[in-house]
């Protein structure tokens, strides 16, 4: 996806980028590939395949959320800021949180956001197993994001304490949602969540299978939830 495809298949769901935005893209991209060569952000590196697997992937989000209004969104395990950082330069009035296991990882995104000029993001190095049990971030959050971090039934337990009641919890899945959602409906419900809404779609130009599962908070986490690291992967709530 080249940038000029890039910027018509946003405009067809409504979103228009302005030339700064484009630009933060566009450094973003740069910064990627340049860090990456000293650490492992991503196996992605091809301009077009960053283009559309990282940034049009992750602001796809959008096509069936609403990230106008002003929100605080709490990004789990967001690797190199997928898919936080691509809808906050879409979406620039939005609070982000970030928070991941690797402390590289938060010096990446440390320089990439003060690069990128990006306000109101918070970085934070800790397990999600740690940082969901502390006052200042448990329920607080409007929206919790992830990624390809884990399967839904661990997912869920390392996102859905940190969803106010009456958030959003949203799990960005690829070809195996259906089978993950069977398999973590119990933890979902345990954990306070209803799944609310579910899409499937395809990416454009290599039509692989992308899932959007949005689940409402409808009720307060368990207290002991999450468990201690390592807990939730090996033995989820099943």
């Amino acid at each position: 996806m080249n940038t000029e495809l890039f910027i018509e298949a946003l405009a067809a769901k409504g979103i228009s980028l302005s030339p700064q935005q484009l630009d933060q893209y566009e450094k973003y991209f740069t910064l990627l590939v340049e860090w990456n060569e000293k650490m492992n952000l991503t196996a992605i590196t091809d301009k077009p395949e960053v283009y559309l697997k990282h940034f049009y992937d992750s602001i796809s989000a959008a096509f069936y959320f609403d990230f106008t209004k002003p929100l605080h969104i709490c990004d789990v395990g967001a690797g190199a800021g997928f898919p936080s950082l691509p809808i906050k330069i879409a979406f620039p009035e939005l609070r982000v949180t970030i928070v991941d296991s690797l402390n590289k990882r938060i010096g990446f995104l440390e320089h990439l956001t003060k690069e990128l000029g990006l306000e109101n993001v918070q970085l934070i190095h800790d397990r999600a197993e740690t940082f969901g049990q502390k006052k200042e971030h448990r329920e607080s959050y409007d929206v919790v994001t992830a990624r390809a971090v884990a399967r839904l039934s661990v997912l869920s337990e390392l996102c859905m304490p940190l969803v106010k009641v009456g958030g959003t919890f949203i799990a960005m899945k690829g070809a195996s949602a259906e089978e993950e959602l069977e398999v973590g409906k119990k933890a979902i419900s345990i954990l306070g969540g209803k799944l609310h809404q579910s899409f499937s779609f395809t990416l454009p130009q290599e039509d692989s299978e992308r899932n959007l599962l949005i689940i409402h908070k409808e009720k307060a986490t368990p207290k002991k939830y999450p468990r201690k690291p390592g807990t939730p992967n090996k033995t989820p709530i099943e």
